[in-house]
């Protein structure tokens, strides 16, 4: 029976993938709204994809708020960004609110001082996050719970205590930054992995519960892109992996993912996935034909381990 759905299945998922990509093209081509004046927030906008997000919808007009857990380097994010003002977009200068998202018992006061800066928010965009790098079998709980702290429950906390006011105004977008590991699980990955399946699931029961209020709520699932986020993930004992990966070296530019982000939000997208044929093609396998993507990843935790035992 497995023979026969495979010899079947497998161009139906490569068609597939195929228009899915086609679609992405016929969309980008498309003008979406205007984000100038828009109060856009950004969490995690030091550094990385927050940062080129920053650059991004400052050059497009918005009135950020930039959060991060550093005031000094946020500060030096709004020099740069006032400094290279160049547009012919009316730019505003951006506002700065300092907290730490996986310290959830302070978000709530955070979100008061977002809504103080401007007295609305037109855009979330949760962004902020963490990566892991590690064997469960010695990966301590601890870890667990901290990279869920940070990648899903800090995003949800901050999410939460801003919708009541989006939905007084019956308006605002919510945007966070999910992954395609969001989609589908890769060995050595766990943490990580299940906090995105954790952030996927969230976010699309928040969109079908605030549609009603025209509350759009967008999940953009990139694959690998070039930041220090594999620099700074965590291990299994909690240390740092201090690593750059190869895939991470060699990923998308994260001004293209910035850019990829601000189209989004324009035409209040769903769902994105912002990833190449074959990550795209591993989510397609994982609905369709999961008995070979399951072989797939055996296989590549197969290869893992004996590189790291050489």
């Amino acid at each position: 029976m497995e023979r026969v759905m495979g010899g079947g299945m497998l161009p139906l998922v490569l068609a597939s993938v195929g228009v899915l990509m086609l679609y992405r093209v016929l969309v980008r081509l498309r003008s979406g709204a205007s984000v100038q004046d828009a109060v856009v927030v950004i969490t995690g906008a030091s550094s990385g994809l927050g940062k080129e997000c920053a650059r991004v919808f400052h050059r497009a007009g918005a009135r950020l708020v930039l959060c991060g857990r550093d005031a000094t380097r946020l500060q030096e994010v709004v020099q740069e960004l006032t400094a290279t003002s160049d547009t012919q977009t009316q730019t505003h200068i951006p506002s700065i609110v300092t907290f730490d998202l996986a310290e959830t018992e302070t978000v709530g006061k955070a979100a008061e001082e977002i809504l103080k800066c401007y007295g609305q928010v037109d855009v979330l965009i949760n962004n902020a996050g963490i990566s892991y790098r590690g064997n469960i079998l010695d990966t301590h709980v601890s870890v667990h719970r901290n990279v869920m702290e940070t990648n899903y429950f800090g995003p949800i906390a901050l999410t939460q205590a801003l919708l009541p006011s989006m939905v007084h105004r019956r308006s605002g977008h919510i945007v966070v930054i999910s992954s395609v590991q969001g989609k589908m699980a890769i060995p050595y990955r766990s943490a990580y992995a299940a906090s995105k399946h954790a952030t996927q699931a969230y976010f699309d029961c928040l969109r079908a519960e605030v549609d009603h209020y025209g509350i759009p709520v967008t999940v953009i699932s990139p694959g690998y892109i070039r930041t220090n986020l594999s620099l700074n993930a965590v291990t299994g004992d909690g240390s740092k992996y201090g690593v750059l990966d190869k895939t991470t070296a060699t990923g998308r530019d994260p001004r293209d993912v910035a850019q990829a982000v601000l189209h989004a939000v324009r035409h209040k997208s769903k769902d994105v996935v912002l990833a190449g044929p074959l990550p795209t093609l591993a989510i397609y396998l994982r609905t369709l034909w999961p008995a070979l993507f399951f072989r797939l990843m055996s296989s590549r935790a197969r290869k893992e381990q004996k590189a790291k035992d050489e």
